[in-house]
């Protein structure tokens, strides 16, 4: 009876995939290009086109500014990929990343009404790539960097955030740590224990966890009680084989107090709390694993598409609170409860930057909207369809860009707020 059920868990989290093809098929894609002015005979294609376009061309020439208020550079972003690290499937290049960026641009659109254009690039040079961005950057009022292999996104986008005036961010970076800092938040105040004492595992030391790590230390966490693995084992002041990767040995340095070695089981135990953004499972992460953590153990498996275990071997493990980055089980960890209301906040302020402030900012907004429905272990972090919390969201991060002195707007919370339900709303 037990198989039957574990199979019936399998079949139901295999469906999205088998579904997947026919559907891309059946639609051949999911975004399109529509219009957003009326053309109600041939006559107004005069107002939009020649001869009437003239006089927007003649006014932005001589007031920069007023692109955002007579084009839709207000409201774009560009979704920048060389097809590196698209989910777990590693390096598939270019045109097999296309799928996965018009997904982001989909969620962009429906969750935060922006509107997101995939530009997949064929070069996986990195001063190729800024360059392209710089490029096409009077386009659109965004960057988004996405599926860019690490170490070579942190280059990207620290350069791209020095020589650009205007939000520029790697999701697979801020968007993946400042949802997993919201998560544990809530899933701490569940289990009745504090950032600053527990003792953290981090299976994975890409961007993404790199990332979390320095979240969640801003948060509150001690770097000495963090443990990082990657594919060859923990990091500590012995691996010397990393010295050439600044961001890996700033991790040895930082992480592992008391110098443990090893690998994924030895990082795992004794811990609070486990966040895995590593290789796709199942089976990266044992259930005799779980078995050797801190009592109410929390376990964040967020490898795509198929998590480092599976939820319910974990809980069978003895987690307390379980989540992954699949909207098909609770608990889910997935960029899109960031991205779209980050960007809504940063573009309605007209922000020139994204900075850490404003994503811890959007990390506690989440985390505020989901305690006040009510947390428990099977809910700590709001579902994608709370479009409320999106609000909530945009509104903290135009907030707190406003006051770093980064926005070109300056609004009051009331003002943003109609401008960001306004918007968000507006997608059924």
């Amino acid at each position: 009876m037990q198989d039957e059920g574990k199979r019936d868990r399998l079949t139901a989290a295999n469906k999205p995939e088998e579904l997947a093809l026919e559907y891309h098929t059946r639609y051949q894609g999911k975004i399109e290009v529509g219009l957003k002015a009326p053309v109600r005979s041939y006559d107004d294609l005069a107002i939009w086109y020649t001869p009437g376009v003239a006089e927007p061309c003649r006014r932005i020439k001589t007031h920069r500014e007023r692109v955002f208020e007579y084009t839709n550079k207000s409201n774009s972003v560009v979704i920048v990929t060389d097809g590196t690290r698209v989910l777990g499937l590693g390096d598939v290049g270019a045109e097999a990343a296309l799928p996965v960026m018009e997904g982001k641009a989909m969620l962009f659109k429906y969750l935060g009404d922006v509107d997101a254009f995939p530009v997949c690039l064929a070069t996986k040079d990195a001063d190729e790539i800024i360059k392209a961005v710089k490029w096409i950057a009077p386009t659109f009022g965004g960057v988004n960097l996405e599926d860019i292999e690490s170490p070579k996104c942190y280059y990207i986008l620290e350069r791209l955030q020095k020589e650009l005036n205007m939000p520029v961010w790697h999701d697979d970076q801020q968007g993946t740590a400042l949802v997993i800092l919201a998560g544990l938040i809530n899933a701490l105040k569940v289990v009745g224990k504090s950032l600053s004492d527990v003792a953290i595992s981090l299976i994975g030391a890409g961007a993404a966890n790199i990332n979390v790590a320095k979240y969640v230390s801003i948060a509150g966490a001690r770097w000495g009680d963090m443990i990082m693995v990657d594919s060859k084992g923990i990091l500590n002041a012995d691996r010397k084989d990393v010295k050439g990767d600044k961001n890996k040995w700033e991790m040895c340095e930082k992480t592992n107090k008391e110098g443990r070695a090893g690998g994924v089981k030895e990082a795992m135990r004794g811990t609070d709390v486990c966040i895995a953004l590593s290789t796709p499972g199942p089976g990266v992460i044992k259930r005799e694993w779980v078995a050797d953590m801190a009592d109410d153990a929390i376990v964040f498996a967020c490898a795509n598409p198929v998590p480092e275990i599976w939820p319910w071997e974990a809980e069978e493990g003895g987690a307390k609170i379980v989540a992954t980055g699949r909207s098909d089980f609770k608990n889910q960890l997935n960029n899109s409860l960031g991205f779209p209301a980050v960007f809504r906040g940063a573009l309605d302020v007209r922000a020139t930057g994204i900075t850490e402030e404003m994503c811890i900012s959007a990390a506690d907004a989440i985390a505020k909207y989901a305690e006040e429905k009510g947390i428990n272990e099977g809910y700590i972090i709001p579902r994608m369809e709370e479009r409320e919390m999106y609000v909530c969201e945009a509104v903290a991060v135009g907030m707190k860009a406003i006051a770093q002195g980064v926005a070109e707007r300056k609004m009051s919370m009331e003002e943003l707020e109609e401008k960001a339900r306004e918007k968000i709303f507006k997608i059924k």
